[in-house]
């Protein structure tokens, strides 16, 4: 039986990259034995790599899984009415939306640049596969500029998105704008790399700067400190940075 692409976060090129580079720093430490500890450092970040992504993947540890799973598990919603997920990929996220709120019809936006391994026609074919086409729709938009009217939708998602949205400096916002076509008294769950103060600020600070803008309820969570994460995720360029903004509008 065919199984939905959802693609895992530490692609292949993290692997084969620093593994080719093993390879070539080992044929010259022939010539030169001081490369022999080049391709020692590439060998030890191939198998980091490596590692990782058996971890993240539906087939081996599922973390990946389990940490879209768990921005779900922080949204308030009765799942009657319409939801977004703002930055799709190639529709894990919104898939597991439709597939818990029976009731709801939800859409999936994403910018499907170049750059990443995702597409409109692939997110459709998963939806298929997963038995929630007729209440899944997905579309080409901007985290920057969501094409809805004010107030359009009872609750929003989004994992992993607004830090790589390109032409707005200040990320924080690209939450107001998700929070904008999010009903009054709608729910919302969003995890990024909130802990990175650099493009955040503090933590506390930007709940109390969500408060400001009239939110009912915001609350934070560090997803790092989720019990099934192991110890090799919590860096901070893989999980050690991520965490969830979660409440009711």
């Amino acid at each position: 039986m065919e199984k939905a692409n959802y693609s895992n976060w530490v692609s292949n090129k993290f692997i084969y990259g620093p593994g080719f580079l093993a390879i070539i720093f080992l044929g010259f430490s022939l010539l030169a034995p001081i490369l022999l500890i080049g391709a020692v450092l590439f060998l030890l970040i191939t198998g980091y790599f490596f590692y990782s992504h058996s971890l993240l993947a539906s087939g081996g540890g599922k973390i990946q899984d389990q940490i879209q799973e768990l921005v779900l598990q922080h949204l308030t919603w009765d799942g009657k009415g319409k939801a977004l997920d703002i930055g799709c990929g190639n529709g894990p996220l919104t898939n597991k939306l439709a597939k818990k709120y029976p009731m709801a019809s939800v859409t999936g936006i994403d910018y499907w640049g170049m750059e990443w391994d995702f597409a409109k026609s692939v997110c459709d074919k998963n939806a298929k596969l997963e038995g929630v086409s007729g209440r899944v729709k997905f579309q080409k938009a901007s985290a920057a500029y969501l094409p809805f009217l004010d107030g359009s939708f009872d609750a929003a998602v989004s994992n992993l998105v607004f830090h790589e949205v390109s032409g707005v400096s200040d990320k924080r916002e690209l939450i107001r704008e998700a929070l904008r076509v999010v009903r009054k008294g709608g729910a919302f769950a969003f995890q990024d790399l909130f802990q990175l103060k650099r493009v955040y600020g503090d933590p506390q600070e930007l709940v109390a700067t969500l408060k400001g803008w009239g939110i009912t309820k915001a609350e934070y969570l560090d997803t790092s400190k989720a019990k099934f994460i192991p110890a090799a995720l919590k860096i901070p360029f893989m999980v050690g940075t991520m965490a969830i903004l979660f409440g009711i509008k």
